[in-house]
């Protein structure tokens, strides 16, 4: 189990907050959020990434996803935000 220090909680917040910002300017369009949630949208897409490349082999136990990994995978959580929220405002 990894333990981060002061350091590395910066860094994930930096690299969540950049990964965010990608994956909306990638993905255009009516989003939730300002700062904070953008933050969360890169931390999360960063984690569902880790999770994805360890189930495929992508990535060895201890590594996790890198700056294009977070984008991708915060682009991908907009797309299921985005199909949520369409369903919801048509039913």
């Amino acid at each position: 189990m990894m333990i981060f220090s002061g350091t590395g909680w910066l860094s994930i917040l930096v690299l969540g907050g950049i990964a965010g910002a990608l994956g909306k300017l990638l993905m255009p369009g009516k989003d939730p959020g300002g700062l904070f949630v953008t933050i969360l949208l890169g931390m999360a897409g960063a984690l569902l990434m880790t999770f994805l490349g360890h189930a495929m082999g992508w990535y060895a136990p201890y590594e996790g996803a890198n700056l294009i990994g977070a984008v991708i995978g915060s682009v991908l959580l907009l797309i299921l935000y985005r199909v949520i929220a369409q369903n919801r405002s048509r039913g």
